[in-house]
C-alpha cells in the first residue's frame, strides 16, 4: 500500500502488472447493493493495487486545512503516455476495491487511455474520521465529493507531467453509473474546463422527494401476469403480518427486522433487483407458475428471496435494520449508514408506494422514510431536495458534452435525463433485460459480464448501437480538446 503526497510523482509500475477484474454496483434501495463488492472474485478486476493521496476535508472553508488519505487506483496497460486520454471512473456509494473490467476497459484499449478511479469520500478506506457520528458526517455530500474529483484530477495530471517530464495536459473524460453517473454529469457541469466530456450512465441527476415512478416502472417491466402475482403476494404478506408477523418474517429469514416497514421494504427490494439488474425471469417464471398452479405465492416468493436475493445475489437482511444503520463504527462495510445520510440530506429518492396499483406495500410511504432519517440521524436531518435540484438543475441540467444512457427496464431512469439535446444526447437501451448501467455492464448487469459483453442481452443490437454512438461522441469531444482552455 502506497500513499502519495499532493506534490509527489506517481509510479508507472502497474504498466507491467497482471490485470484483474471486478464488479461495480449502483443501488436498489440505497443500502442493499453496497456490500456486494466483496463477493466478486479478484478475476473481475483490472487492478486492485491501492494508491493514496492527501485530500482536503472541507473544500469550502478558507480556514480548515485538515486532510485525509483518499484511496485510488490506476490501470495503465493501454495508455499512450505522450497523448493518450485519461478516463476517470467515479466510484460511488460503496467501498471501491479496484477498477472493474467492464466495457470501460474496451474503451480504454480503443482510445489508448489511462484508467484512474478515486474512492468516494467516507466510503471504504477513505474516511476522514474514526467514527461516523452524524456530526462527523457533515462533510459527506456530493458537493464536497465533486471538489475531491477536481483536486484529484489536478494532482494526477501534475504528477503525470513530472513523471514524463512534460508540461502539456492530457485530455480527460469522466465516467460514472447510477449516483456516480450523476456525479459524472455534475462534474462536467461544474468543472467543464477539467474534462472533455462525461458519460452519465443510469445517472440519477434529479433528486426526488417522493418517487412512486420507481414502483410503477417495476410493474411495467414485470408485465401483467408477473405484476399481478407480485401484488397478490404483497397482499398476502400484509395479511399474515397482521396475524402472525413472527412466522412470516421467519419464512423469509428476516426475524431481526422488528420494524414492519423495514421488512416490507426488504421484500420490495427483493423484487426490484430482478428488473434493475437484468434477471427478470428469475423472479417472474417461478412466481407466475406458482400462481397458475394454485400454489402458495408467499412460499414461492420466499423461496426466490432466500435462494436468489439473499443467496446468489448476496443481499444482507441486516442492510434493512435501522438499529444497524445507527452503528457509527468505521469499516469498509459501513456504506449503508453513509448512503442513507446522503439520502436523508440531499437526494431522498423515497421509493414510496404509488397511490393506486402499487406492487410494494402502501406502508412503504413518506412517513416511513422520514421516520428512518429521524431515528438513525436525529431530529434535524431532512432531505433538502429543492436545494439539490437548484444547485445542479435536475433533469434541466444546463451542461454540455454529456452522454446520458438508461436501460428500458431500469426503475431509476425516471430520475435521469431521458430527453436529448444537441450537446447532451440521451439514449434509452430497449430490451427485456436492459437495466441499470447496461451500456457499461452488458447483460445481465449482475453478475458481472466481463468487458460488458452484450451477447446475452435480449437485443444485443440495441446495446451495440448505443455504444457506437458513445464512441463517436468520445472521439469527437476528445478531438476538440484544446490544451489552452485548461
Amino acid at each position: 500500500m502506497r500513499r502519495l503526497p499532493m506534490t509527489a510523482s506517481f509510479s508507472f509500475a502497474l504498466l507491467l502488472t497482471t490485470t484483474f477484474w471486478t464488479l461495480s454496483y449502483g443501488f436498489v434501495r440505497p443500502p442493499t447493493l453496497l456490500q456486494l463488492q466483496s463477493l466478486s472474485g479478484s478475476g473481475n478486476y483490472l487492478t486492485r493495487e491501492e494508491l493514496w493521496f492527501d485530500q482536503t476535508i472541507d473544500h469550502f472553508s478558507p480556514y480548515d486545512h485538515r486532510r485525509f488519505p483518499q484511496r485510488y487506483y490506476e490501470f495503465l496497460d493501454y495508455f499512450r503516455p505522450s497523448d493518450g486520454p485519461i478516463f476517470l471512473k467515479i466510484c460511488g456509494e460503496s467501498a471501491c476495491p479496484g477498477i472493474v473490467n467492464d466495457y470501460l476497459s474496451v474503451l480504454a484499449k480503443k482510445f489508448g487511455a489511462a484508467l484512474v478511479s478515486p474512492e468516494h469520500r467516507y466510503y471504504g478506506k477513505s474516511s476522514p474520521f474514526k467514527s461516523h457520528t452524524t456530526e462527523n458526517l457533515k462533510y459527506l455530500s456530493s458537493k464536497q465529493a465533486l471538489f475531491d474529483l477536481a483536486v484529484f484530477r489536478q494532482f494526477y495530471q501534475e504528477s503525470l507531467n513530472v513523471k514524463l517530464n512534460k508540461t502539456k495536459e492530457n485530455p480527460w473524460f469522466i465516467f460514472g453509473t447510477s449516483y456516480a453517473g450523476a456525479m459524472s454529469a455534475w462534474f462536467r457541469l461544474k468543472f467543464p474546463h477539467l474534462t472533455c466530456g462525461s458519460l452519465a450512465s443510469s445517472a440519477v441527476v434529479q433528486a426526488v422527494y417522493n418517487f412512486p415512478e420507481f414502483d410503477q416502472q417495476i410493474g411495467e417491466s414485470a408485465g401483467p401476469e408477473c405484476k399481478a402475482a407480485l401484488q397478490e403476494t404483497t397482499r398476502l404478506v400484509e395479511g399474515r403480518l397482521a396475524t402472525n408477523g413472527k412466522a412470516v418474517k421467519a419464512l423469509f429469514g428476516a426475524t431481526q427486522l422488528d420494524i414492519e416497514g423495514d421488512f416490507l421494504y426488504f421484500l420490495a427490494d427483493a423484487a426490484v433487483v430482478a428488473f434493475q439488474y437484468g434477471n427478470p425471469d428469475k423472479l417472474c417464471f417461478p412466481l407466475v407458475q406458482a400462481k397458475n398452479n394454485g400454489e402458495d405465492l408467499v412460499d414461492a416468493y420466499a423461496k426466490y428471496v432466500k435462494e436468489y436475493y439473499l443467496g446468489s445475489f448476496g443481499a444482507d437482511v441486516e442492510t434493512y435494520n435501522q438499529e444497524r444503520l445507527k452503528n457509527t463504527s468505521v469499516s469498509e462495510g459501513s456504506s449503508d449508514r453513509l448512503w442513507w445520510f446522503q439520502v436523508c440530506t440531499e437526494v431522498a429518492y423515497f421509493q414510496v408506494a404509488p397511490a393506486n396499483d402499487s406492487i410494494r406495500s402502501s406502508k412503504v410511504n413518506t412517513r416511513y422514510h422520514l421516520d428512518l432519517c429521524k431515528n438513525v440521524f436525529g431530529e434535524d436531518v431532512y432531505p433538502d431536495v429543492a436545494a439539490t435540484n437548484i444547485y445542479y438543475g435536475g433533469k434541466k441540467i444546463a451542461g454540455s458534452k454529456i452522454v446520458f444512457t438508461n436501460g428500458s427496464q431500469d426503475p431509476w431512469r425516471h430520475a435521469s435525463k431521458q430527453t436529448s439535446s444537441p450537446d447532451m444526447p440521451s439514449y434509452i437501451i430497449n430490451c427485456h433485460n436492459c437495466g441499470h448501467g447496461t451500456d457499461l455492464r452488458g447483460c445481465p448487469q449482475f453478475p458481472l459480464t466481463l468487458e460488458g459483453n452484450s451477447q446475452n442481452c435480449s437485443n444485443p443490437d440495441a446495446v451495440n448501437k448505443v455504444r457506437q454512438q458513445l464512441v463517436e461522441h468520445i472521439d469527437l469531444w476528445l478531438s476538440e480538446f484544446d490544451e489552452s482552455d485548461v
